[in-house]
């Protein structure tokens, strides 16, 4: 895909350059971003499709006839099907919904939307519009301004990737349906829209600089908790992928009987083994609300959790095999509930870190908030990872999306107060401790490490020049630099006021310099000789 963007990339500059009186400069022929991003998006989809069309051809092919839809027209129908519940957009059918999309799936067109971001990113004309002059003109107020610019340049990147993409996703919406399915266009139009801003915005930051210094276009606050969230979620996820591993070898009989049931063949097991692999994130996150204490259900009045199980008739997937059976649970599985409380005691120790509180009360507040934005991911986590298939029995699987989010707010949350409390005292502590002339070293140390930093990208300047700009090409760099272009804040009057005084303003007269004697006037023949004197002729002698 990325060849194919660069072509269209590469040609439009060569006829640009064939113009007369065309110029050649690089930022000169960029394109505008509402431009470049369609461009991307259109790229997105049509290589996706490509990509889904012919695995579904094999599909067909391997497949009784009739399943897919009749001819190609069927074909492109399921294709276009596959994409937007990648997406995860929903279906209307006789009687109910489907809404139990596997969460693997959005892999495919996320990859496809960061690197047409990436494409995107140094396609178009960006450039970061920063004040000709600031109020305070300070190095941190400079500093400031850079980083709103970058936050605004990285919004409009998303945007102009998302709009494009969700509308063209509509005209796919309007295709997929058929006679047995219809999509649900309004959740098509936000899916996608949703998808391409979160991979556009995150292809552009990325292009500013490393990944750690994505995190800093963020303040200090917001910063320390995305950190705590991100930490607290990712060990709940491995603690979830775990659960399931030891869950599919230890019942891996259970597995293997219902893959010998459904017999698929050999085309059709590795269809089917591809599809487990898709749904395997679902899994994941329902072993993650498992361990958080709700659990899931799979069917009404279903119920798979720590406290016990209760199992009905379960549909065919080999996967589902490795489900307990019915009945109590032993005891000792209740120990997995200490698992959010250890992810929320690592996750406010790390918000602590990043911004300890000068003040002992506050600390555990940010913890706990940490929490409650952990568990608000885990709803929305377990809010897409289930959904009804059809109506009737199976119109409720998954977790419920409020009660893991409770739960898990309250379990981390409460460890991650009590652990970013401790943290923040242990560390203001140890800095009432460490003596004066030990502890200032290193805080000159970081003042002149930053002031030279500072003094490199121009913000310890005062001079309100354009700050210097270029972009280098994707093969040269991983990242590249953002083009700076400066706004005047005065208007029109204020700036011809300011030419006005300026020229009204009496000159002053240049303060007298005594003559430097090193300086020899040749002209000067008053009835004598000049001797020269030369500084280097003992080099040469």
């Amino acid at each position: 895909m990325t060849a194919i963007l660069d072509q269209l990339r590469a040609a439009p500059r060569s006829m640009l350059g064939k113009l007369p009186g065309s110029s050649g400069d690089d930022d000169e022929t960029r394109r505008p971003l509402p431009v470049s991003g369609m461009l991307a998006a259109a790229a997105t989809l049509g290589v996706g499709l490509a990509a889904l069309t012919t695995l579904t051809l094999v599909g067909w092919i391997a497949a009784p006839r009739g399943t897919l839809g009749t001819g190609l027209p069927g074909v492109f129908r399921t294709a276009a099907q596959l994409w937007l519940a990648a997406h995860h957009a929903g279906f209307a059918i006789e009687g109910g919904r489907v809404g139990l999309l596997p969460l693997g799936l959005i892999v495919l067109p996320a990859v496809l939307l960061y690197r047409a971001g990436r494409w995107m990113a140094r396609d178009a004309d960006l450039r970061l519009r920063l004040p000709a002059r600031l109020p305070k003109n300070s190095p941190k107020e400079q500093a400031g301004a850079r980083r709103r610019a970058q936050l605004a340049v990285v919004v409009q990147a998303g945007v102009s990737l998302a709009a494009p993409y969700a509308l063209l996703a509509g005209l796919i919406a309007l295709a997929a349906s058929n006679e047995i399915t219809q999509p649900f266009i309004g959740e098509a139009l936000l899916s996608h829209f949703v998808l391409a801003f979160l991979a556009g915005a995150l292809a552009t930051a990325r292009m500013i600089g490393p990944w750690r210094v994505m995190l800093r276009l963020l303040p200090e606050r917001v910063r320390a908790l995305t950190v705590g969230t991100a930490v607290a979620t990712a060990l709940l996820l491995v603690a979830g992928l775990v659960l399931v591993l030891v869950a599919v070898v230890l019942n891996f009989g259970q597995v293997k009987e219902l893959s010998d049931v459904l017999s698929p063949g050999l085309v059709g097991g590795v269809l089917l083994l591809l599809l487990q692999l898709l749904y395997l994130l679902n899994a994941v996150v329902w072993a993650s609300s498992y361990i958080a204490g709700p659990g899931f259900a799979i069917g009404a009045d279903t119920l798979v959790a720590p406290t016990g199980v209760q199992l009905g008739t379960v549909p065919s997937l080999p996967l589902l095999g490795a489900l307990p059976e019915s009945g109590p649970v032993p005891g000792w599985m209740m120990a997995v509930v200490a698992v959010p409380f250890a992810a929320g005691a690592v996750a406010g120790v790390m918000v602590a870190r990043i911004s300890p509180s000068p003040s002992y009360e506050a600390a555990p507040m940010w913890g706990f908030l940490s929490g409650v934005v952990t568990g608000l991911v885990a709803g929305l986590l377990a809010a897409l990872s289930g959904g009804p298939i059809g109506g009737g029995r199976l119109a409720t699987i998954g977790p419920s999306p409020w009660e893991v989010a409770l739960s898990v707010a309250v379990e981390v949350g409460v460890a991650a107060g009590i652990s970013a409390g401790v943290a923040n005292l242990l560390l203001l502590n140890k800095r009432a401790r460490t003596p004066l002339d030990k502890a200032a070293a290193p805080v000159r140390k970081a003042g002149a490490a930053l002031a030279k930093a500072a003094s490199r990208v121009g913000l310890a300047e005062s001079d309100p020049r354009p700050l210097p700009g270029h972009w280098m090409d994707a093969t040269e760099a991983d990242t590249q630099e953002i083009p700076v272009i400066r706004d005047d804040w005065q208007d029109e009057h204020a700036s011809a006021e300011a030419e006005t005084l300026a020229q009204a303003r009496p000159r002053l007269p240049e303060p007298d310099r005594p003559p430097r004697k090193d300086i020899v006037d040749e002209s000067d023949d008053r009835g004598g000789h000049v001797i020269y004197v030369d500084p280097y002729a003992w080099d040469r002698d």
